[in-house]
């Protein structure tokens, strides 16, 4: 039997289809952390670790006291 996938994981992967079916387009705000939490049914600790996963990929872009944007994507 299968194991589930994290939650995490399935937020990262959630975003990153969006991302790359055009649904969230380069400099698209994402929802709240908050907001994001009651949409996943997931706390916020869960959502700040998809978020700073996705940080990592270089898909999104925090701006302190302004959101979470999707990242520009590189040419090519």
């Amino acid at each position: 039997m299968p194991t589930a996938k994290p939650s995490f994981r399935q937020i990262v992967d959630d975003i990153v289809a969006k991302i790359e079916s055009g649904e969230l387009a380069p400099g698209d705000k994402l929802p709240s952390t908050s907001k994001l939490a009651d949409e996943y049914d997931v706390s916020t600790g869960t959502v700040y670790r998809a978020l700073s996963l996705l940080h990592d990929r270089n898909l999104i872009i925090g701006q302190q006291g302004r959101g979470t944007y999707v990242a520009d994507r590189p040419p090519g």
